[in-house]
């Protein structure tokens, strides 16, 4: 029997203004008042830095020869070219990792390289180069090992790359150490000796911008280049929860555009099938988000990420919806295999008391590694505290798992704290990877709960929602929901701007085939009239009925269904209204 949860309290939070810098934005840059609010709230203060912000242009990519070991790795690729030699490719299961892979392989087998590709099996090889890889790679006769969205932290395995007679190249967008790995170069712009402006770069910008500055060295059409591969980049920019600032927004920005209009056939294959065989009238961050990067993930997760590979690689068109149907096949079997392991982490959260711990940490035999993150993440949605995901090897005795987190508890930090207990882990402070002995993981458990509690407050299990302006029904118009797209493309760091409005009156509630999802008909104060969709939110929409007066947080977006435009309110969130 399915075990419910009541979801905690939600606390609405209103940013503050800058009434000050918001009336220069609206002087200078002759923009609405309401755009000036949100380029202020997102911490603007040069409507020149705002308007290359509202106005993305490639002009202004950084050089690429600013880039870390940058000449060691333009002379390292260019002669291995020259002298013909092979060049080994690894990439990473994940889809930065493949279309990584697939920037550099295409790119170098243009110039006439000899390239053989590599992206590691989850569960055979595991997360990072593994020693087999080098093998093979010295076994096909590759004189050149090039690694991408790999690499930053693995002494050992490049070492073994350098007796074995192999350069190593490293390129990464990964936290570095003190000691960087003996390598050629190690291109990556969080090393502590960067020069380059843009640190954000995931692993597929890393290798785009290294291979633009060699199309720059060969006097190469740029230009073509941006056409070429800027919808592999943006792939891996948005699926690997990237800030969309900075490079990563003009990144962004033109590789929706090239994506929409992509020549490659596997690329265009998975555009058909999430669109149902219609044409794409728009393409954004969300459909790489939620569509094509968790049916590029899902191989990794679950099968094989090489599958992934072949598609960006393919040429045939034919061949290349085949495989499109294939990933599409293993995401639905991830998402059901998702589904089942979700339901027994809250079965098990809440049977253990651990919904009103400082950290929830379950585990099962029966869990697929590949998918403990994504739980994770579901488990930190539903109560709101750190959560620690794992799988349990029978045969071994180990404990594997992924960890997920609320703002306030730094995965990276707790785990450097419980080194003593753990066989291995690191990640970042959002997300993060552990492996512990079986018999550790009690301990290991109350040990995180007891670290949290020496800083997590009750507020801190709170969750909290953050609205950037509060409107009425008349100003979150269509006039307005045009006005926003110009902060376009969405993502981290750049949120889709939301918006209270107060004091709406239920006029109607309307049930679609999803029984989640609901429309709704909202009347506000000065008599204008709204309708607005609620998605995932049952429970709250099902406690209302027609007269009821509420506040709520939407997003306003522009609706153009069957080519006529209207504006689309998404409801997020909603509380009876306060008198």
């Amino acid at each position: 029997m399915a075990v419910t949860a009541a979801p905690p309290a939600v606390r609405w939070i209103t940013k503050p203004r800058n009434l000050e810098q918001e009336a220069i934005f609206r002087r200078e840059l002759g923009l609405s008042p309401l755009v000036a609010i949100l380029l202020a709230q997102r911490g603007f203060t040069d409507s020149a830095e705002a308007a290359r912000f509202l106005n993305p242009s490639l002009d202004d990519l950084h050089d690429p020869r600013l880039l870390p070991d940058y000449e060691a790795a333009k002379d390292a690729l260019l002669g291995a070219r020259e002298r013909k030699e092979k060049i080994y490719v690894h990439g990473d299961y994940d889809v930065d990792g493949v279309t990584s892979a697939a920037i550099f392989t295409r790119f170098l087998r243009r110039l006439g390289c000899d390239v053989t590709v590599h992206v590691p099996h989850r569960m055979k090889e595991g997360y990072g180069i593994h020693e087999s890889a080098i093998l093979a790679a010295k076994e096909e006769g590759a004189s050149l090992f090039l690694t991408c969205d790999c690499g930053a932290s693995a002494h050992d395995q490049i070492a073994m790359a350098n007796e074995l007679g192999m350069r190593v190249v490293v390129t990464d967008h990964h936290e570095v150490g003190a000691n960087l790995p003996n390598a050629l170069a190690v291109v990556n712009p969080h090393r502590h000796d960067s020069q380059y402006p843009f640190a954000e770069l995931c692993g597929a910008g890393v290798v785009f911008k290294l291979c633009q500055g060699l199309c720059q060295e060969l006097e190469l059409n740029v230009a073509h280049f941006h056409r070429a591969f800027l919808d592999l980049a943006v792939l891996g920019t948005v699926a690997d929860v990237m800030p969309l600032t900075g490079e990563n927004r003009i990144i962004t920005a033109f590789g929706l555009q090239h994506l929409r209009d992509t020549k490659k056939p596997g690329l265009r294959a998975l555009l058909k099938l999430i669109a149902e065989g219609k044409p794409l009238e728009r393409l954004n961050a969300s459909h790489i988000g939620f569509q094509l990067g968790p049916r590029l993930n899902a191989a990794g997760r679950i099968d094989d990420a090489a599958r992934s590979l072949t598609l960006l690689m393919e040429e045939d068109p034919k061949g290349a919806e085949a495989m499109a149907q294939e990933l599409d096949r293993i995401n639905k079997e991830r998402r059901q295999e998702q589904e089942v392991m979700l339901q027994e982490a809250i079965e098990q959260t809440m049977a253990s008391g651990q919904d009103t711990r400082n950290v929830i940490v379950v585990s099962s035999e029966n869990w697929h590694p590949g998918i403990n993150g994504i739980v994770a993440g579901k488990l930190v949605e539903k109560f709101h505290r750190p959560a620690f995901v794992a799988s349990i090897n029978v045969e071994t005795g180990e404990v594997k798992g992924s960890a997920r987190t609320i703002p306030g508890f730094n995965l990276a930090n707790a785990i450097e704290q419980h080194r003593t207990l753990l066989l291995s882990g690191g990640g970042h402070a959002a997300a993060a990877g552990f492996a512990v002995k079986h018999e550790h993981l009690e301990g290991f458990a109350g040990s995180l709960h007891d670290y949290a509690g020496t800083f997590l407050t009750p507020d801190d299990f709170v969750p909290t929602l953050t609205i950037d302006a509060e409107v009425t029904a008349g100003d979150a118009d269509l006039r307005t929901a045009k006005e926003l797209v110009k902060l376009e493309p969405f993502g981290v760091a750049n949120c889709t701007p939301r918006f209270m409005v107060r004091c709406l009156e239920v006029q109607r509630i309307q049930a679609t085939r999803n029984p989640e999802h609901f429309r709704l008909v909202l009347g506000s104060p000065q008599g204008e009239v709204r309708s607005a969709m609620a998605f995932f939110m049952q429970e709250a929409i099902e406690a209302l009925s027609p007269g009821d007066r509420v506040d709520m947080i939407i997003e306003i977006n522009v609706d153009d269904y069957n080519g006529l435009e209207g504006v689309k309110w998404i409801a997020r969130h909603v509380r009876p209204a306060e008198a």
